[in-house]
């Protein structure tokens, strides 16, 4: 038998970030309508399990968030980092050469 929150998911994205993976799921409600979950997972290798953060965000926040989010990843980038090569870790992601693995 399927879990209620396996059917009511309806979009995922996992992006692996060293130690930790980042979820991102769409997920539905009852009454037809949307919202997200943005879920961080750390694996404690002393215990052997997960420790989750979890964060929900509902489509009148969205637009709130987003900008929110953006303003301060490029405030981060261009006033406090802007010599880093931020590309440096798609790079490497990409070329399957990242320090996960």
């Amino acid at each position: 038998m399927q879990d209620q929150s396996d059917r009511d998911e309806i979009f995922s994205r996992k992006v692996r970030a060293g130690k930790r993976t980042y979820f991102f799921d769409v997920k539905a409600t009852k009454g037809n309508d949307y919202f997200i979950t943005i879920t961080e997972s750390t694996k404690k290798f002393e215990e052997g399990n997960y420790v989750k953060h979890k964060i929900f965000l509902y489509k009148e926040d969205f637009n709130k968030f987003m900008e929110a989010l953006n303003e301060t990843v490029a405030h981060v980038k261009s006033d406090l980092l802007p010599d880093y090569n931020f590309e440096e870790y798609l790079e490497r992601s990409e070329q399957g050469t990242s320090s996960e693995q």
